[in-house]
Formats: structure tokens, sequence, C-alpha cells
């Protein structure tokens, strides 16, 4: 088979093949359930047609996955040790590396020079060789003059207790001579604030908030401010001082899809009146509310810009 398979359940990430002697060698799939962490190929930091270098979102932290394929000759590792990457929270680095070493397979009586430089390169990314639960091979031959080997490793992050050892499925090849290695990656579970507080547009409670920030930006004593101490004290006298106002002139809002930044207070008078009423003439009118409130809304946003436009291009 030449060229990636796609599937229309799953993400597909590999590089484009240039022609047919720099096709790559690497994928990655990732289950469209998990789209919502932004996963994205990073060609720019790593460019070599045998790894894979992608990044994904959670909890507002980037973290990385590496996929490699090291060939007869190892140019994947030589790249990777020739080249500087500053890539944090790389979780995971696995692959077929094609290096026997009694390191990772109890079978095999020798050492090989080539994994010092797969180690470097692991410990250079912080990461530590993970030991399997099951040491089994994980390329098993079709000739029974030979042996299965352990070529295909997997190095996780050092000092991640959640990330444990990896799984070896030698009853998952199907048509493949390699088993396939699996490791539980946990999700931290984002917070999603539901309400928060806010002061409506252009009411009574904002101009009360203003009036009184100005009144007290006046009444601050500043006398004393002699050094950077005093500073900072008066810092945080007016900063409790906005905190305690913003309380008092706020209200406690649930965060909806609908909630603009052109939602005024006779947008939210008008729907409260169709939810009371539930009538056909009360429905009309707020539509007509919410129609009216956006186009004055983009409009004075269209004039403002046509604005800046005009000095801009005066200057």
């Amino acid at each position: 088979m030449v060229g990636i398979v796609n599937h229309p359940n799953w993400l597909t990430f590999a590089r484009t093949s240039v022609n047919e002697n720099k096709c790559p060698r690497v994928a990655i799939y990732v289950n469209i359930r998990l789209s919502s962490f932004c996963f994205s190929l990073c060609k720019d930091i790593i460019d070599h047609r045998d790894i894979l270098l992608v990044l994904f979102f959670n909890n507002n932290d980037i973290f990385w996955l590496i996929n490699i394929y090291s060939d007869s000759s190892h140019s994947a590792l030589k790249y990777l040790k020739d080249t500087k990457a500053n890539i944090q929270n790389l979780l995971i680095m696995t692959g077929d590396f094609n290096i026997q070493d009694r390191l990772w397979d109890p079978f095999f009586p020798h050492y090989s020079s080539i994994s010092n430089n797969l180690l470097i390169i692991a410990d250079s990314f912080n990461l530590n060789l993970s030991i399997p639960i099951n040491q089994v091979p994980t390329r098993y031959s079709d000739n029974i003059n030979d042996l299965n080997l352990v070529i295909n490793l997997m190095f996780l992050r050092c000092g991640l207790s959640e990330l444990d050892n990896h799984s070896i499925h030698p009853d998952w090849c199907l048509t493949s001579s390699h088993a396939p290695l699996t490791i539980m990656i946990p999700i931290i579970e984002e917070n999603l604030n539901s309400r928060k507080q806010s002061i409506i547009k252009d009411s009574e409670e904002k101009e009360l908030f203003i009036k009184n920030i100005i009144a007290s930006i006046r009444n601050l004593d500043t006398s004393n401010v002699l050094n950077i101490l005093y500073l900072e004290k008066t810092i945080d006298i007016f900063a409790n001082i906005v905190d305690n106002t913003w309380v008092k002139n706020s209200n406690i809002i649930n965060i909806m899809k609908h909630l603009k930044s052109w939602w005024d207070k006779n947008y939210s008078k008008d729907l409260e009146k169709y939810r009371n009423s539930k009538s056909l003439e009360d429905w009309k009118s707020f539509h007509n509310t919410v129609k009216n409130t956006k186009h004055l809304f983009f409009d004075l946003k269209i004039q403002k810009i046509a604005n800046k436009s005009k000095i801009h291009r005066s200057s």
C-alpha cells in the first residue's frame, strides 16, 4: 500500500508526498470525538518524513506527542540529535525504532550503540523509557526460523504519575507484523463557569458604578505615597474599592450562547415579557426589538471603523 488511509471518524495527520522517494512513513490518527482539543501538526518545528510532532490543548496548556519511524540508517534519530527543538510538556514519544537492545528485550543478549543516541534524545525531551505491563515482542516474523523482536517502544514524560506503563497487544496485529502499543492519557477536567457578575450596558447601575469609582478616585488619600510600600498599599485600597463597588452594582447572570455585546435592557425586558405571556404579539415585539437593537449596534460599529479609517488616511 502506498499513501495514507483516511476514515471519516478519524482526523489524519501526515506529511504530504513531494515525490516517491520522500513519501511519509509515519501517520497519526485522532478520533473526531477529540476534535475539541484542537490537534495540530507542527512541521515548522520538526521537518522530517519519518517524524510527526503533534500538539493539542487541554485546560489552557499545550501538550505534545511524537511518532517516529527509524529506518535501517536511523536517519530520524540522527536528525533529532542534531536538531534543537524547545518543546515543553512532551507527553509521549513512540514508534518503530528498529533497534534491538537488552535494555528493553530481556531475550536479546547484546547492547546497541544506537540506543545511546535514542536515550539521549529522550532525556533531552524529559522522557523515560516505559516498561510495558506485558513484556512480549512487538514485531512478529512470518518466518518461523526468525526471532520475534522488541523494536516498538514508548517513552513517557518524567515524573508524571498519571502516565503509567503502556501495554502491548499482539492479538490486535491483524495483517500487520507489528503489535499496537496503548497508553491511557488523562484529560484534565475543565471548569466552565455558567454564571458571572455583570452590569447591563447603558443601565442606571453602570452610571452609578462609574460615578462611585470617580468619587473614590477623588477621595483617595495619596499624600503619604512616599515610597513603593505606601504606593502598593494605596493601590490595594483602590482595588478593594473597585471590587466592592462592582459587586454592589452588578447582578449575577447566566452565561448563554446568546449573551452578546448588543444585548441591552430593552432586549431583556421584551424577552421576559414574551416568556410570561407567550403571546404572538409579544413575540413580534421581541423580534422587532432584536432586529432594531442589532441594526443600531452594528451601525455604530461600522461608523466607528469608518471614522478611524478617515483619521488614518488624513494622517
